[in-house]
């Protein structure tokens, strides 16, 4: 027997969609970026002085760097695997979200400038645009009045 062509309807659930309180929005990428950068900044502040101790190790060596600061690079990831926690990624994305007003009334700064400029650049645009308009007459007028005098003086003759 072939299946039905209309579905039947399947019991509607009560559970309802997880939400997720810390995340209100749904980031894009470009954001999910950020907030992954200001993450892996704060766990490597954790991890200042493991981080320093292998590059001083490190400073000056090329290969062997990986059997003669193996200690301190063991030293540095098990510092930042501990400071890598969730707790640590949902206080970067809360910071982000913080600073979420402050970017946007820098960039509404930066885009009235960028309009200020715009407006000033158009009217030097049209200022030059009517110094030049104003030669073209001046400079057509001489001409007309040059003409004049060339074919005013041919009819006396």
């Amino acid at each position: 027997m072939a299946p039905p062509a209309i579905p039947e309807p399947q019991p509607a659930t009560t559970s309802r969609p997880q939400q997720n309180l810390r995340n209100p929005l749904p980031l894009s990428p470009s954001q999910e970026a950020e907030v992954r950068k200001l993450y892996y900044a704060r766990v490597r502040s954790r991890c200042v002085p493991e981080i320093k101790e292998f590059a001083d190790c490190a400073r000056g060596r090329t290969v062997s760097v990986a059997w003669n600061c193996r200690p301190q690079q063991l030293a540095m990831n098990s510092c930042m695997i501990q400071a890598a926690t969730k707790a640590e990624e949902d206080a970067a994305r809360e910071e982000w979200f913080a600073g979420v007003l402050e970017r946007r009334k820098q960039r509404e700064e930066e885009m009235a400038a960028v309009e200020k400029r715009r407006l000033e650049v158009i009217e030097m645009t049209r200022k030059q645009e009517e110094k030049e308009r104003l030669e073209m007459e001046k400079k057509m007028a001489e001409e007309k009045q040059q003409q004049t005098k060339k074919t005013a003086g041919s009819w006396w003759r």
